[in-house]
């Protein structure tokens, strides 16, 4: 039996992992994946994060760039698999988790081919777990290429013709961006009440400026926390206007329904539409821990991690877990030095 096992070998896994390294805890980290790293470099090619260098740095090793640079995906996924290495955190890979139960004083995890026992469960699965894609992707005829951008790499992928990217949050507005810079016409589904900010402002990046006025910091427990996580976060660093005033770009509005090859939008309906790009998020799932509740999100009810429901099972990695850094690269380490804290007098 292990004193605590960690879900997810992601951002958030890891830097608990540092934590309980320090406390000479007996862990293990289960991880789905067959690599550090994975998740980000299944994501499409050109994929830089909105943070410098110096808002990237994991507990203990810094993030080897210079500052103000802004690292790509395989960057990233390096940067990860070196800190696994550095600090000896032991991973078991190919271990998709299908099930924590708790039973008396120790919980069972499962995987799809081991068992587990542990004192304690750390659940580091992070926010994005089952793609999610409106039912009238189902009516449209096989003829139209259809991705999800958790499968999207490159405009490379799509076939000849029109496109279309579905989708206004930060992915959905950087590939529309990619796949216009072709030089194709492209519709683009979605709010046109998009509020988009630059990455560098006066001379400052946009996370010194949230850094000087609390904007990471501010927990989600005090009213204006409150407020701001429950809002519609701003595209970062690319400038939506401009993008939407390109001559090959058009807004259609939201999708509303599909047949054959037409699709109905909220400005008219359209029949050459060749591919289609789905950057319409993730939906979570926690179905797999037995006896927990969900919020209104979908997300397991806690405080600052901690579950509401099973003592000795902990959460980490969720958007807002305690403040706007908690699902940063940065930022999670506030989290898991709490919550190590919390395992070591429970």
């Amino acid at each position: 039996m292990k004193d605590v096992i960690i879900v997810g070998a992601g951002q958030a896994g890891l830097s608990m992992s540092y934590y309980l390294s320090k406390q000479n805890k007996d862990f293990l980290v289960l991880d789905a994946n067959e690599q550090i790293g994975a998740p980000w470099l299944k994501r499409w090619d050109s994929l830089k994060l909105f943070t410098p260098t110096e808002y990237n740095h994991l507990p203990g090793m810094a993030f080897p760039k210079e500052r103000g640079y802004y690292p790509n995906k395989y960057e990233v996924a390096e940067y990860l698999a070196s800190y696994v290495e550095h600090f000896k955190i032991p991973v078991v890979f190919n271990q998709k988790v299908t099930s924590v139960v708790k039973e008396d004083d120790y919980f069972i995890v499962k995987s799809d081919t081991e068992l587990y026992k542990a004192k304690k469960v750390i659940v580091a699965t992070g926010p994005f777990h089952t793609p999610y894609t409106p039912a009238c992707h189902q009516q449209l005829d096989e003829q139209v290429e259809q991705i999800h951008s958790e499968h999207y790499k490159s405009p490379e992928q799509l076939q000849e013709g029109e496109a279309l990217v579905v989708g206004a949050g930060d992915s959905g507005v950087q590939i529309l961006k990619e796949i216009a810079e072709t030089g194709r016409k492209v519709y683009f589904s979605g709010t046109d009440k998009i509020n988009s900010i630059p990455q560098t402002l006066l001379g400052k990046t946009l996370w010194w400026w949230f850094s000087k006025i609390g904007f990471l910091t501010v927990s989600k427990y005090t009213w204006i926390g409150n407020y701001l996580s429950k809002g519609v976060q701003p595209v970062i660093g690319t400038d939506v206007k401009a993008l939407l005033a390109r001559d090959n770009v058009e807004h259609v509005g939201r999708t509303l329904s599909a047949d054959g090859q037409t699709l109905n939008f909220e400005k008219k309906s359209v029949d050459s539409i060749k591919n289609i790009v789905w950057a319409t998020g993730f939906k979570p799932n926690f179905q797999w821990i037995d006896g927990i509740s969900l919020d209104d999100r979908g997300y397991p009810k806690n405080f600052r991690g901690i579950s509401k429901d099973h003592v000795g099972l902990y959460f980490i990695g969720l958007p807002w877990l305690y403040t706007r850094g908690s699902a940063t690269l940065g930022g999670v380490y506030k989290d898991a030095s709490f919550l190590a804290d919390e395992i070591a007098i429970g």
